[in-house]
């Protein structure tokens, strides 16, 4: 991953952490917690790819894992975003850009929906039975609920910010001139003929021209 996008990451992953741990945890909502750390990874997965997705899902996962007031093994997070992050990042886009909000919706559903069967599953064998206690389908609708709502306020300013620090001047640069490089070689496959061939090959018919014209008047002054 490129610096900007490590320091970007971290840093959306840990005010989502705080805010996830201090706010949203204290406000005793029926069911399940809005997990603002979940729409966080989905939005950076959905801009960085699959690859990004789970570099991004592992690292959030393992510091919620590690902060106060976990009580579950260390690294079950983890593997559930890392699976999360790599999922949603399949979704991205070629050109970077979603056209509808249909799309990250469906995918905030199913992550929420996904992220709670799998902890579930991966406690069920570590001997944590507490979501059977809870009710496991309380928990999947309330989570799928309360993403859902919390989304449209996360997801897309998430992504806005990942977009931002993905447009490098200097990256931009590069393309242009690459992408000058591309359309020259292009032209020149096309016609047959190469675009400094033909500017040597104007500047030589100048300077003929030139010289036949100076030939021409100093003839006429001969005469």
């Amino acid at each position: 991953m490129r610096v900007n996008r490590i320091l970007l990451s971290t840093a959306l992953v840990v005010v989502a952490l705080v805010v996830q741990v201090s706010v949203l945890a204290r406000l005793h909502l029926p069911g399940a917690v809005p997990d603002l750390l979940l729409l966080t990874v989905l939005a950076l997965a959905m801009v960085y790819g699959h690859v990004g997705g789970a570099l991004v899902g592992f690292g959030a996962g393992l510091l919620a894992d590690l902060a106060p007031p976990a009580d579950h093994a260390a690294g079950r997070y983890a593997l559930v975003l890392c699976v999360i992050g790599y999922a949603a990042g399949l979704v991205k886009p070629e050109n970077g850009r979603l056209k509808s909000a249909i799309g990250p919706m469906l995918v905030v559903v199913g992550a929420a929906v996904g992220s709670t069967l799998l902890y579930a599953g991966v406690g069920a064998l570590v001997g944590d039975t507490a979501a059977r206690h809870v009710g496991l389908p309380g928990l999947l609708f309330s989570a799928a609920l309360y993403d859902l709502l919390l989304a449209p306020f996360v997801v897309p300013a998430v992504m806005a910010l990942a977009r931002r620090a993905e447009n490098d001047p200097l990256a931009e640069t590069t393309s242009v001139a690459k992408a000058t490089d591309i359309s020259s070689g292009w032209l020149a496959s096309g016609t047959g003929l190469r675009i400094g061939g033909q500017r040597g090959g104007l500047r030589m018919r100048t300077a003929r021209s030139r010289t036949a014209r100076a030939g021409r008047i100093k003839g006429v002054k001969r005469l």
